[in-house]
């Protein structure tokens, strides 16, 4: 993949983690999982975010942030296509706060080197 195609799919990291970050500000646990809007958005969200990783491949991703565990990140990315049903909405919730603010710090980052 060429710079400006990990460049590009970094790109989209940062403004759906952003998107995130708006989507959920002010809401706890409880007040995301009885929003449907709020859920179907950041699901969406959450969905490019792991095809964007997915595309970059586990040998760039590891390279900008090697503490990713690239095959739950593509797992999440089927669970969330395929098994959408499935999904533990206070799993979700914490991986929107915690990690995905994570990833886009790091994809910040790369996109500055």
């Amino acid at each position: 993949m060429s710079s400006k195609d990990v460049s590009r799919r970094l790109g989209d990291v940062v403004v759906n983690a952003d998107r995130i970050e708006r989507y959920i500000a002010g809401q706890d646990a409880a007040a995301f999982a009885d929003s449907d809007i709020v859920l179907d958005a950041t699901q969406r969200c959450l969905e490019r975010i792991t095809e964007a990783v997915v595309k970059i491949g586990p040998v760039e991703m590891a390279a900008i942030l090697p503490d990713l565990p690239f095959e739950r990140v593509r797992g999440l990315g089927n669970m969330l296509r395929h098994a959408y049903d499935d999904i533990d909405v206070a799993v979700l919730y914490g991986i929107l706060k915690n990690e995905v603010p994570a990833l886009r710090f790091a994809a910040l980052r790369a996109l500055e080197d």
